[in-house]
Formats: structure tokens, sequence, C-alpha cells
């Protein structure tokens, strides 16, 4: 067992995602899943009803381990930034967001349309308390920390899915750059005003 999750729940989502890269979630099937994980189908319904569940969590497991692992609050608004970016870029080079992103872009368009989903608003609710810590240091502007948090997450999600449309004037280095210049400004405390 790893960190509370069974050894079983694990290598079952280890083999989604091995089907996924390979299929993509349109054309991998929870007999799929279960074959490449070496257990009868009935095992994984233990875990999961369904492949759309298995999906739902390999999704949010990938993503939430895109997370900064230590809980320490960033001493000023530079670190803050660049853990943002970093953590944004961890996110665009998930192989399953590349694979998602070619061969299911409507499940991408669901996310961002119509419906938060897990591993959202586990990034939310970690963005919103980094920027509380911000506000209590002084570094971040005033404001309500979820409503900041939310901005924070429409501007990294939307560059992070949208990076690949401009890479031609936007490389890696300078997407990263750019990144950083476009949350600094919106978090930054206004020169000569209120902290």
């Amino acid at each position: 067992m790893a960190d509370g999750v069974p050894d079983t729940e694990t290598a079952i989502l280890d083999a989604a995602l091995a089907e996924v890269l390979a299929h993509g979630i349109r054309r991998t099937t929870a007999s799929d899943i279960a074959r490449r994980c070496g257990i009868a189908r009935q095992t994984l319904y233990r875990y999961w009803p369904d492949a759309q569940a298995v999906f739902a969590a390999l999704i949010t497991r990938e993503l939430v381990a895109a997370l900064p692992g230590e809980a320490r609050d960033s001493a000023d608004l530079d670190e803050l930034v660049a853990l943002l970016v970093e953590t944004a870029d961890r996110v665009r080079r998930l192989p399953l967001v590349d694979r998602l992103r070619d061969t299911d872009p409507e499940l991408f368009a669901r996310y961002i349309l119509d419906r938060l989903g897990t591993s959202q608003r586990a990034i939310h609710a970690e963005t919103a308390r980094r920027v509380a810590a911000g506000q209590r240091a002084g570094f971040v502007r005033a404001g309500d920390p979820p409503q900041l948090a939310a901005m924070v997450l429409l501007i990294a999600q939307s560059a992070v899915q949208s990076a690949p449309l401009v890479a031609e004037w936007l490389p890696e280095p300078s997407w990263r750059a750019e990144l950083a210049h476009a949350l600094r400004g919106y978090l930054a405390p206004a020169l000569g005003g209120r902290r």
C-alpha cells in the first residue's frame, strides 16, 4: 500500500494510464484496462463502476500529483509566482495532457466550458491557501483569496491548454516567462496602494 492507496487500485490506474497513452480514452475499455493490469474485469468493478470512473480518477491522480509537494508558504511574490508557473508547466508536460489534447479534445472542452473537475477544485483550494498566505505576508494584493485563486486557475489553465497553439510565438522558455509576468502583474499589490 502506497500513501494509503491499495496496490490494486494503483495498478488499475497505472494500467489505465498506459492504455490511454497508447489508444486514447475513447478507444480504451474496462476490459482493456483489466487485461493490461492482469486482473478480471469484475475486480476492476470493485473499485470503480465503469471505465469513465477510472478515467476520472486517473486524470485527478495525474493532475493533483503536479501540485507542489511542500506545504511551506512562499517567502515573497517571486517565489509564489515561480511555484505557480512550475506547477502549470508540470501539468503542461504531463503525457496524459498531451494525449487527451490529441485524441479527446471534447474532454478538454467539457472541463473548460461545462464543469469543474476534482483536480481543478484541489488546485483552486491549494492556490487560494497560498494566496491568503501571501496576503498575510503583504506581497499579494488585497481581495478574496478564492476569487483571486479562481482567476489564477483560469489564466494558468488557458496557458496550459492553448500552449501548442502559440508555440511559434511562445516557445517553452518564453511561455514560462510570459505566464510569470501575467501572474505577477495580477497578484502584485498596487504601487503606493494598500496591501
